[in-house]
């Protein structure tokens, strides 16, 4: 499976943006789904997860009531809303697939990552 990620920019302070993650390859909805992100300096770090039919989703604390997981098997895609977005949410956001653990991983498959910069 190919994954590529897109859809991150420079967003102010509060605003949002909508991260895709296309799959090329194989279908997707074979495959639970989740997101991490790696800050400048820091450890990557699991955001969200989304079992293959979307019926399960598992966020980070730091993420709850803010980002929402979702995919579309159809279009073999997977995405993440993020609202009300915070200067410590800078960084780069990968896509990733086929874990042994939602959470924890490890992930099979990874895509490029797309970044995402918080600030006025």
């Amino acid at each position: 499976v190919q994954l590529q990620a897109s859809g991150g920019g420079l967003v102010q302070p509060g605003g949002s943006l909508r991260l895709s993650c296309a799959a090329s390859g194989r279908t997707l909805s074979n495959y639970d789904m989740g997101w991490f992100r790696q800050a400048p300096g820091k450890e990557r770090e699991f955001v969200a997860a989304i079992s293959w039919s979307g019926s399960s989703t598992y966020y980070a604390d730091f993420v709850k009531g803010r980002f929402t997981i979702s995919r579309d098997n159809a279009k073999n895609a997977m995405y993440l809303q993020m609202n009300s977005l915070k200067p410590e949410d800078t960084a780069v956001y990968y896509c990733a697939a086929d874990p042994r653990n939602m959470r924890r991983g490890p992930y099979d498959y990874w895509g490029q990552g797309t970044q995402v910069t918080v600030s006025s």
